[in-house]
């Protein structure tokens, strides 16, 4: 029996709708299904060299983390001279992918992220007197502004490191990092 519309109120609903093309109809099936699972799976991992601080220092230097047990106070020139002293850098480092764990020191915001700052070893670098020596101090840039909620967040930043002297208002470093990805650290 034929309705008022032209279709055949028995024939099933499939053949009610024009039919596409069996090609047309997969290529959007798969269209369909790639949509829904993209939003299921993790972006691609970078690969890159993991890093410790003490991988950023020369052969032989002498290790901050050894001077800086206890607190470094403002007359104790000797200490403060030893980690100068051992301010090398790694230039075997240069041009390679790296992943960096550290604290947010904010330099420069750009709308709501920051587009550079510090990476350091510890809570409170470069705020207390002396920093750190330049090879324990990575001046970050992104293209992207990088979230940052407070001073010291804890992050780990993936990128392309650059043994370079970078001076700022609070320290200087001895690396620069071009930041491919910042994401939050649990230390």
């Amino acid at each position: 029996m034929k309705t008022g519309h032209g279709l055949n109120d028995d024939a099933p609903m499939q053949e009610s709708i024009p039919s596409l093309p069996r090609m047309t109809r997969r290529s959007l099936l798969a269209i369909a299904v790639a949509t829904i699972l993209s939003g299921c799976t993790k972006p691609a991992a970078i690969e890159a060299l993991d890093l410790d601080w003490h991988d950023l220092l020369p052969p032989g230097a002498v290790d901050p983390g050894q001077v800086l047990r206890g607190r470094i106070e403002h007359a104790d020139a000797s200490r403060a001279q030893q980690l100068v002293q051992s301010a090398g850098v790694r230039a075997d480092l240069d041009g390679k992918t790296v992943r960096l764990p550290g604290f947010v020191v904010p330099l420069d915001y750009d709308g709501t992220g920051l587009s550079s700052f510090l990476l350091v070893p510890f809570v409170g670098a470069c705020v207390h007197v002396p920093p750190p020596p330049p090879n324990q101090i990575v001046y970050v840039t992104s293209e992207e502004p990088v979230e940052s909620r407070r001073l010291f967040d804890a992050v780990v930043v993936t990128g392309v490191i650059q043994s370079a002297r970078e001076s700022t208002e609070l320290a200087e470093s001895g690396y620069r990092l071009a930041a491919i990805q910042v994401a939050t650290h649990e230390p």
